[in-house]
């Protein structure tokens, strides 16, 4: 990135719109040690620096974000058009969504890392050749906080996965992959917009629609970010804790 693209960028931090993200960790104390671990590593994540803005928080400027409609058919219609057709393409040709079973397919997504060594930038070496390993993550006992994995599938075969962290007010993808022989398909628009419909459904406390950071991701990733409506915003992150048996919710906030 050359220094007018990086100047711009600062120039657009000063701007950005701001939210409040609760992670309601307190939700997390009747649930599997495995997400209250989760949940504070993350926290603990937003607290160090920027690797190319060191002045700057990571996850804290510049997060994509998509504040979730009411309803998927209000999300579905801010997404762009061209989006929007390929999502219908993807339909056409027999591609259906399903939430997925990591260790079901390990075979299917070790295929669709080796099928480019080239994405946004050059692969890792040791995702396009390493070898998948079985998840080992608890099912979740709430709704609050969950590590699911989503696939579109073509019949039996996985042509594209995305690995999301639920966390309170807050649904992160943390892996998004479509096998390069299926891109031209809709494979991934189809996976990104099924994703909002299943998260409306089953994770109603959810209000943020997240995909990772704006700044410091190529231009062409920004764009297919702002396609599904991700845009830059700076999010001041709340940890949150939940008064039992009142069904209320009390916050703690923590000092950045």
């Amino acid at each position: 990135m050359g220094l007018q693209e990086r100047l711009r960028d600062f120039a657009d931090i000063v701007r950005l719109p701001a939210v409040t993200v609760n992670l309601m960790a307190g939700a997390a104390l009747g649930n599997e040690p495995f997400f209250q671990r989760m949940v504070s590593e993350f926290y603990a994540l937003t607290q160090t620096r920027h690797r190319k803005f060191p002045l700057l928080k990571y996850w804290r400027y510049g997060v994509a974000l998509c504040i979730l409609p009411p309803t998927f058919e209000q999300y579905l219609e801010r997404v762009e058009s061209s989006g929007r057709r390929n999502c219908k393409k993807a339909a056409r040709l027999g591609y259906r969504f399903d939430r997925i079973d990591h260790n079901a397919h390990l075979q299917g997504i070790q295929a669709i890392h080796q099928s480019a060594t080239v994405r946004q930038g050059d692969m890792p070496e040791q995702i396009v050749h390493g070898e998948v390993k079985p998840c080992s993550d608890p099912p979740s006992r709430t709704s609050v906080h969950d590590y699911p994995y989503f696939g579109v599938l073509l019949g039996d075969q996985l042509v594209a996965y995305s690995g999301c962290f639920v966390c309170g007010e807050i649904f992160m993808i943390e892996q998004l992959y479509g096998h390069a022989a299926h891109h031209a398909n809709g494979v991934v628009p189809l996976l990104v917009t099924e994703m909002a419909r299943y998260m409306r459904a089953h994770y109603p406390q959810v209000k943020y629609y997240a995909n990772e950071m704006y700044f410091g991701a190529s231009e062409t990733m920004r764009r297919f970010k702002r396609k599904f409506c991700f845009q830059p915003y700076k999010v001041r992150w709340v940890l949150g804790e939940a008064n039992q048996g009142s069904g209320e919710r009390g916050e703690r906030r923590i000092a950045n």
